[in-house]
């Protein structure tokens, strides 16, 4: 997964001609800190955990909130995510093309088991 997340991810930046800074994440998978860290190191950029991991209903209630007027905008709700863990890229650039490297030629060869027929 991380790796196709980094493959994704490159092609947004080289699109888009963007730069990626950071990378806040949700949903049950990032609760799994090697994950994470994992993510972070074959990205090299930080990779942030919020306080609520579940934001697709957290999104839902904020939009509904918006709906109503609870909260006047958007900039309201920008105050409301908390970090709980910020991750850190530590793997040098040599390893993380590497094993970038093996992961693609894995996936081309793994295209090959397909029976044509």
């Amino acid at each position: 997964q991380c790796f196709q997340i980094k493959e994704i991810l490159d092609a947004m930046v080289l699109d888009g001609n963007i730069q990626l800074k950071e990378l806040k994440v949700d949903g049950g998978a990032v609760k799994n800190n090697f994950l994470l860290q994992f993510q972070s190191d074959l990205l090299n950029v930080p990779v942030s955990r919020p306080v609520v991991t579940e934001l697709t209903a957290l999104g839902t209630a904020y939009l509904a909130g918006l709906a109503v007027g609870y909260w006047k905008n958007q900039e309201e709700l920008l105050d409301k995510w908390q970090l709980d863990r910020k991750f850190t890229p530590h793997m040098d650039e040599a390893h993380r093309a590497l094993i970038y490297k093996g992961w693609k030629k894995a996936v081309q060869r793994s295209l090959q088991w397909i029976d044509p027929e």
